[in-house]
């Protein structure tokens, strides 16, 4: 018999070891993704920064800026401030106002309303003890309002000075019209004998 010939072995299929290698048309779009995120958050930065910087130059401009005027043409206004005893001489100032060593220009006893200058230039009288009644009590008379000013013109502490002058001391005190309406000080002057003399205070 004849022997067939014998057939040809197909070569084994090669067997892949290691990574596989990628493509280079995968590698070149990886590459361009990589390059669009990082310009990307490049832009980003540059647009935060373009930002922070205009906001700070806003507020760096403001601050500089002069107070704008409460009406055009008009810068703002202050209020006048009130007269104090600082600010004499003062007309005008009612009884039921004045205030414990205020000195008195052509004093008048009778009188609602004197002028008050300062203890250091002329004037005939200063109020140097001042009693208060409180505002729940009664109405407790003349009599009664009397002795109290002689009570606190004794204890009125009074300088050296009186030495230097002819004076007297006068009370002045509510009568029951004024109590009702809330007068509630007894008041003790000393005053000169004649004219605006007395050119200091003489009370300590």
């Amino acid at each position: 018999m004849s022997e067939k010939p014998a057939a040809a072995e197909k070569p084994a299929p090669a067997t892949v070891t290691g990574r596989a290698t990628p493509d280079p048309d995968e590698r070149k779009q990886t590459l361009s993704k990589i390059a669009f995120v990082a310009g990307g958050l490049v832009l980003l930065g540059l647009v935060i920064w373009w930002l922070a910087t205009l906001i700070a130059s806003g507020n760096e401009q403001a601050a500089k800026q002069p107070p704008a005027p409460t009406s055009a043409g008009t810068a703002p206004v202050s209020p006048s401030p009130q007269a104090t005893r600082s600010q004499l001489p003062m007309d005008g100032v009612g009884a039921l106002d004045y205030q414990l060593g205020d000195c008195f220009e052509n004093f008048d006893p009778e009188a609602t309303e004197s002028r008050v200058v300062a203890c250091t230039s002329g004037h005939s009288a200063q109020l140097v003890a001042v009693h208060r009644y409180p505002e729940s009590d009664s109405y407790p008379g003349i009599a009664a309002l009397r002795q109290k000013g002689r009570e606190i013109c004794q204890g009125a502490g009074l300088t050296d000075a009186v030495a230097n002058y002819v004076l007297m001391q006068r009370n002045a005190y509510p009568s029951d019209t004024s109590w009702a309406q809330g007068d509630r000080r007894v008041d003790c002057y000393v005053t000169a004998d004649k004219g605006n003399i007395i050119m200091e205070s003489l009370i300590p």
